[in-house]
């Protein structure tokens, strides 16, 4: 991550100018975070849709390796992280 400048050596161009980049880049971040929030809704509806095909047709709909994954993460560990001992 870049380091903060020293504030209290930038001109008031270069302060404006320093909000002005930040502020672009920040509308690009939002812009992003706002595509893959709608990329992930799509891929859960997807999801649900097929868990509901599944539920109709008489398929398992949770395994138990989805109950320990669901354990996992209410124990806090992330994906590839070993088990506290």
């Amino acid at each position: 991550m870049d380091t903060f400048p020293d504030l209290g050596s930038l001109s008031d161009q270069e302060l404006k100018d320093l909000i002005q980049q930040l502020t672009e880049e920040e509308i690009d971040i939002s812009y992003r975070r706002r595509i893959l929030h709608g990329k992930i809704d799509i891929l859960r509806a997807e999801l649900v849709n097929r868990l509901r095909k599944k539920h109709e047709g008489g398929e398992d709909v949770i395994t138990g390796a989805d109950v320990q994954r669901l354990t996992d993460i209410l124990a806090g560990r992330a994906a590839g992280d070993e088990p506290a001992e």
